[in-house]
């Protein structure tokens, strides 16, 4: 069995972050380890007053008793972090568990153009050094545009410029294979264009685009992508598996009033994902 942790944090109502990336990885036959970087009552959309405790200092005290007891991963990935200060935090935990292991960072910072309101001006700069120590990142347009200090294109682009977005990512941080997710080309889909530097070749996988928006659905896909190249799938079948397991969820929550900021129903298409992966053979 592959063995994987997931950093990021957690919220205790509301289907985002380790909520959705304990179950998703568990259900694709991965054992999953968690380092939380923060406990919140709630996530942060559509609820008010939230409680928020970091966990900074517990992350070193979990790695370092890991260490202790010769912890190893076939996988590290990474989403939301709860403060600039777990940058090196978490790059030292590359340091000591990343030697044989995939890291796959998802650069959670920013969308539709703005940072999150968390974090301040410099931290895509500090984000980037994260993203030099992996072997996959996956930001999306505007996450894109902040590493490489470029203005946002979000709409009116077309496959030349995407194409050569990602490789300035895979020139600029030094990894084997940058996904930028959330592409439109034509009204009707949206997708995932993925570059891999090593072969020099492009992917992409595009499904309908539906006419609704969600919170949580980059975690459904970046969990669901990590574990799938965890097991060793192909960059071509991991996508896949990602961009329909994410519009299955979307479309299991569409039509049920007020759930827009709660989050996907991803539980749905469980059984289908760990269906998918069972008969996935490495």
């Amino acid at each position: 069995m592959k063995r994987t942790v997931s950093i990021q944090d957690i919220s205790c109502f509301g289907r985002c972050s380790l909520t959705v990336a304990l179950p998703t990885l568990s259900a694709m036959g991965i054992e999953t380890a968690i380092v939380p970087t923060a406990i919140l009552s709630t996530h942060t959309a559509g609820f008010q007053g939230f409680t928020f405790c970091d966990l900074t200092e517990e992350m070193d005290k979990i790695a370092a008793h890991w260490q202790k007891e010769g912890i190893t991963f076939d996988s590290i990935g990474t989403g939301y972090l709860g403060s600039d200060e777990q940058i090196a935090t978490v790059l030292s935990f590359f340091e000591t568990f990343g030697k044989d292991a995939l890291i796959f960072v998802d650069p959670v910072m920013a969308d539709h153009g703005k940072l999150y309101p968390a974090f301040s001006a410099d931290f895509p700069a500090k984000m980037a050094r994260l993203c030099e120590k992996a072997d996959v990142i996956v930001p999306n347009l505007t996450e894109a545009a902040f590493l490489l200090g470029e203005d946002c294109v979000l709409s009116g682009y077309d496959e030349a410029y995407i194409h050569a977005l990602l490789k300035r990512l895979t020139s600029r941080f030094g990894c084997q294979v940058a996904i930028v997710t959330g592409v439109v080309y034509t009204p009707d889909q949206q997708g995932v264009v993925a570059y891999d530097a090593k072969e020099d070749r492009f992917y992409s996988y595009f499904g309908e685009n539906l006419p609704v928006t969600f919170h949580g659905t980059g975690d459904v896909f970046s969990s669901s992508l990590c574990g799938a190249l965890t097991l060793g799938m192909e960059l071509t079948a991991a996508l896949k598996v990602a961009v329909d397991f994410t519009i299955a969820a979307i479309r299991a929550t569409m039509g049920v009033e007020d759930r827009y900021w709660y989050g996907v129903n991803f539980e749905a298409g469980l059984s289908d994902l760990a269906a998918t992966c069972q008969d996935f053979k490495a």
